[in-house]
Formats: C-alpha cells, sequence, structure tokens
C-alpha cells in the first residue's frame, strides 16, 4: 500500500473511532423525566417492598457489596430503599400536622422536618440510587434502629460502619449525609448511602428542575412557607451540601 493510501485510510479509521467514541459517550448520557426525579415513576426500578425496591444498576451493587461483607461476617439488610413522592408525602405531611397540633409554627415545623425527613419531590430515596442500611447478626434489634449512636463506639452496627468505610466505594457506594463539621442540611446519617453511577447523573439532571414550582403544584400541605428563600438555602445545603464524591 502507498503511503498516500496508508495515511488516508488511517485517517479515515481514527475519524471513525472518534465519532464511535462520541457516539458511544453520548448514548451513555441517561436523560430523566420529571416524574423520575420527583419520585412518580421509574421503568429502572426494581423490586416489590419498600426495602428492596431500586434502580436495577444500584440493586446489582448493592447485592455484590453485601456478598462481599457476608464473607467478612458483616450482614447487611436494607430498611429503606426507593421511596415515591406520594409516600415522601405522606410522611412530611403527617409530621408537620403533628408539629403544628403540637404548637410549633408552620416556619418551626418544617425546620424540624428537615432535620432528618427530605419535602417530597426532593428525596434522593424517589431515584431507587439511596438506601438505608443497618447490620442484622448482632443480637437483637434496638427499638429505632436508624440512630447515630449504633454506628459508633459499641453500637450494635459499628462493625458494619468500619466495613463500609473501607469498602463501600469499591462497590459505588458513598455516605450521603457524612459527619464533616463544616456540612450543612441533614443531620448526620451514618446509615444513608448512595449507589453514585446512577445517582450523580440523577442529581445533575434534577438540578435543572424549578423545585419551587414543583413543590407547589404537587398541593403539598405547608408548601405555602416555600419561599424563594427557603428554596434558595434548601437545595444549597439539604441538597448539595452532601459528600463530595456524590457532586
Amino acid at each position: 500500500m502507498k503511503r498516500k493510501d496508508f495515511l488516508q485510510l488511517t485517517g479515515i479509521c481514527g475519524l471513525g473511532l472518534i465519532t464511535f467514541s462520541q457516539l458511544s459517550f453520548t448514548s451513555l448520557q441517561a436523560s430523566y423525566t420529571r416524574e423520575q426525579l420527583i419520585g412518580k415513576g421509574n421503568p429502572k426500578i426494581t423490586g416489590n417492598t419498600y426495602t428492596s425496591k431500586m434502580h436495577v444498576k444500584a440493586k446489582r451493587a448493592f447485592l455484590d457489596m453485601k456478598a462481599a461483607a457476608a464473607k467478612d461476617n458483616i450482614n447487611i439488610e436494607i430498611v429503606s430503599a426507593y421511596r415515591s413522592f406520594e409516600r415522601q408525602k405522606e410522611i412530611f405531611e403527617r409530621k408537620y400536622l403533628r408539629f403544628t397540633k403540637q404548637g410549633l409554627s408552620p416556619k418551626d415545623a418544617i425546620s424540624k422536618i428537615i432535620e432528618y425527613s427530605t419535602i417530597p419531590g426532593t428525596s434522593r430515596h424517589h431515584w431507587g440510587t439511596d438506601i438505608d442500611i443497618i447490620q442484622t447478626n448482632t443480637g437483637p434489634r434496638p427499638a429505632s434502629v436508624l440512630q447515630e449512636k449504633h454506628f459508633y463506639g459499641n453500637g450494635q452496627f459499628c462493625d458494619m460502619k468500619v466495613w463500609l468505610t473501607l469498602h463501600a466505594s469499591s462497590f459505588g457506594f458513598y455516605e450521603v449525609y457524612t459527619n464533616h463539621a463544616q456540612r450543612k442540611g441533614f443531620s448526620h446519617e451514618p446509615w444513608h448511602f448512595s449507589y453514585a453511577p446512577v445517582s450523580k447523573p440523577m442529581l445533575e439532571a434534577y438540578r435543572k428542575l424549578d423545585i419551587k414550582n414543583i413543590l407547589q403544584e404537587e398541593n403539598i400541605i405547608g408548601s405555602a412557607y416555600f419561599t424563594d428563600t427557603f428554596i434558595a438555602k434548601y437545595q444549597k445545603e439539604n441538597i448539595l451540601d452532601i459528600n463530595p464524591d456524590l457532586l
């Protein structure tokens, strides 16, 4: 083959590889609907119960992580996974009504709720990528499992927490609401982990939504107090002030 012909051929092949690479990359860029992002349905969710429903990719990775932990005598169990918009709405409105009946102002009730619970339409659990987990082979289960004291020191789930700190990232899972001193928003949740390969692009898509309008359209009890200032602060601190590995 003549040098000129060779260069032309390799040039075409190179261009083809570049084009193929670009097309492949583009095809990997997932697009998400408003309904998927706010917990109103996602065809990628698999499972039948609130402890088994997950995004299919996150579930596959979790089962791999669970199997690896079991080899080290750490039995991991999910206590909450995918949570629909309606389920989160029930949780939020029940707390709102209870706190206001106890005498809290609407604004104070909302502030108390969002120490740990999200406003419906803003929960990471809507994506099927996030899980609340405990360890089960540690004796009788505490009455209230999702408490920080159980994950540190002599807590029942501290062995699992140590194992996750060492290994969870190798399966794509990261603690969301860390105990970093400068972090704001939701309180520390050592039980809450997220599958980054899916939750990161979903968060990127979610940030483009008009959250205030969505919350107003959904007629959530208390939404009249979701002012522009409140929403801006909530987005900055509760939605985005998370583990940097998930941004």
